[in-house]
């Protein structure tokens, strides 16, 4: 019922899949939907060894045993940890001069946003600049992000985030290609 809220309990988020192969009676996600994505993953094809492993887990008599690793009110501690950690006002800039250059229209924008994208990135993409940043610094041992940190974070950030023109589709233009020479091409320092 669209008239009716339903609360769910936190922490509450969802998990997607897309199989780029088999589209047939779906249909792609609208940009404003995509958009509320934190990242997208690309998953590679398993290697063989892995491939035996998989079917080892998944084809014998026996149901894997799964064991929670945390809990939700550890998940919620743990968010509310990462959202702590520190950023200096020049990453914030950083992350912001990489998401205004994924527009094409704009002066910041570099040669290959212009020639094939149609729509850059939201908002939401420098959020998850840097909130994945700050995770990514906490892997690391560190309590404050670094240019590597936005930088490791802007593949799955914003590969779902731009819009490619009918060039940059007809070229087979990938959007990994254009977030890494963003990368090359935007100054750390403004």
């Amino acid at each position: 019922m669209a008239d009716k809220t339903y609360y769910l309990e936190q922490p509450f988020f969802v998990l997607a899949t897309q199989n780029p192969l088999e589209m047939e009676g779906t249909y792609p996600l609208p940009e404003a939907q995509l958009d509320r994505f934190f990242y997208k993953v690309n998953v590679e094809f398993p290697s063989a060894e892995d491939l035996v492993e998989i079917l080892n887990r998944t084809t014998g008599g026996q149901d894997a045993a799964l064991k929670p690793v945390v809990s939700g009110d550890q998940i919620i501690s743990m968010r509310m940890f990462a959202r702590q950690v520190p950023i200096a006002s020049y990453l914030s800039e950083y992350a912001a001069r990489l998401i205004v250059a994924t527009h094409p229209e704009n002066p910041m924008a570099i040669q290959i946003v212009k020639q094939y994208v149609r729509y850059g990135s939201s908002p939401r993409g420098a959020q998850a600049l840097i909130l994945g940043g700050k995770v990514i610094a906490l892997l690391a041992g560190r309590f404050n992000v670094a240019f590597s940190d936005i930088q490791a974070a802007a593949p799955a950030a914003l590969r779902h985030r731009l819009l490619l023109n009918f060039e940059g589709l007809a070229e087979g233009i990938q959007p990994d290609a254009i977030i890494e020479q963003l990368l090359k091409e935007i100054p750390t320092e403004a």
